[in-house]
């Protein structure tokens, strides 16, 4: 009990001693001198230059990846040159989170195959119950657009 009193008090003491710190220092910025401003110059004419016959060095370069070396920098997320196990896993995030309905973190097999029955009902057009090659072709995933610009 009496380490917690000694405790309360020395510590009300430093906090004490801080604010009379804090007040002194005040006290002395406040009453120190401002600085001068400089005298004002005439505004200067801007320099010129005879350019006609000068060329500037080349723009560089891109390289051009290779597909590997673009999807290695899409799971790269820190530049490092390594991949994490959270990097790699990180864009697998959302399709998990769609899975998982009753969002605990955790993937049962009923939800697993609550998922898989509504997407094979969603693909079975006619309702025969059986996919035929154009409806399990519908199954595929979409291609990603490819963006028009790479700048």
């Amino acid at each position: 009990m009496n380490r917690i009193v000694v405790g309360a008090f020395v510590a009300l003491l430093f906090m004490a001693a801080g604010l009379f710190w804090m007040q002194g220092r005040a006290e002395v910025e406040q009453g120190a001198p401002l600085p001068e401003a400089p005298p004002a110059k005439a505004p200067e004419a801007l320099p010129s230059a005879d350019v006609a016959g000068l060329r500037g060095p080349a723009p560089p370069e891109a390289t051009e990846l290779t597909r590997e070396q673009r999807r290695f920098g899409r799971y790269d997320r820190d530049r490092d040159g390594r991949i994490t196990r959270n990097e790699l896993l990180a864009t697998r995030t959302a399709a998990f989170r769609k899975l998982d309905k009753d969002g605990n973190n955790l993937l049962t097999f009923e939800e697993w195959a609550a998922a898989t029955s509504d997407r094979f009902a969603s693909a079975d057009a006619n309702h025969d119950l059986w996919l035929s090659p154009d409806e399990f072709r519908s199954t595929a995933p979409r291609p990603q657009p490819r963006p028009k610009c790479g700048c």
